[in-house]
């Protein structure tokens, strides 16, 4: 359980990205989504082990929500099977840019 919440305080930005794509809803991000999904879907990694009970379905390596993971786009696959397509920093800019 303690590796589990590191993992979330480190990951905290990227987990905060996530759920806000979740709820404020970009085209692009969505299109970005769905692609990440569809290969976590096919991933024998997708399952319930999650950091946060509730939060599923979830990646067993990293533990976290794929409906929040798959929408953060500083984020990325730990496997590799697909990548981040622009840094926290990146993200920040562009959030700036929308207000």
């Amino acid at each position: 359980m303690k590796a589990a919440l590191k993992a979330i305080w480190e990951n905290r930005n990227a987990i905060l990205e996530g759920i806000k794509n979740s709820v404020v809803r970009d085209e692009f991000v969505e299109d970005v989504a769905r692609m990440r999904y569809d290969v976590c879907n096919e991933c024998p990694s997708k399952g319930r082990k999650c950091a946060v009970k509730g939060t599923g379905p979830c990646c067993n390596e990293c533990g976290c929500s794929l409906q929040f993971k798959t929408r953060s786009l500083s984020s990325e696959c730990p496997l590799g099977k697909w990548q981040a397509i622009a840094t926290e920093e990146e993200e920040d800019k562009l959030e700036n840019l929308k207000d």
